[in-house]
């Protein structure tokens, strides 16, 4: 499994507009311009963003966009989800959970649903709030001490 130019990019736009996110909304060319973006292919990742319910717009001249839930709220899960899809590595175990004529007896199952059991735990046990430099605990763990 691979993580497409969309998703990473997607995960780069939403930690962007997690950091600026204000009384005003954030501009397009904003975060094009932070991020070294592309403005069309942006608003693409943040069209499919927005039907997922993870960003809401606001029109006009001083338009643009806010997040739709809180940074911690929002995990790398649902944006991944939002942008690629399903990420199991097999039909059988994704969420479809389609049937397999080999179930039972294929020795690769028990492999694809742990792999697919850990991707999920990771992605969904990963905040917005935690891919933010003052919100990730790795980073914090590099701070020397008595810095914030």
């Amino acid at each position: 499994m691979m993580i497409s130019t969309k998703g990473r990019y997607a995960l780069r736009i939403m930690v962007d507009l997690a950091q600026h996110d204000g009384d005003m909304p954030v501009s397009v060319r904003e975060i094009a311009q932070r991020q070294d973006i592309s403005g069309k292919y942006m608003e693409q990742i943040i069209s499919v963003l927005g039907r997922a319910g993870l960003l809401r717009s606001v029109r006009g001249a001083q338009g643009g966009y806010h997040l739709a839930k809180t940074p911690e709220e929002i995990t790398v899960g649902m944006i991944l989800r939002a942008t690629e899809g399903d990420l199991a590595p097999a039909e059988c175990v994704g969420s479809d959970n389609l049937p397999c004529e080999r179930s039972g007896v294929c020795p690769s199952h028990i492999v694809f649903t742990r792999v697919y059991s850990a991707i999920n735990g990771v992605i969904d046990g990963i905040s917005l709030s935690d891919l933010m430099p003052e919100g990730n605990p790795i980073e914090r763990a590099r701070r020397p001490r008595g810095c914030v």
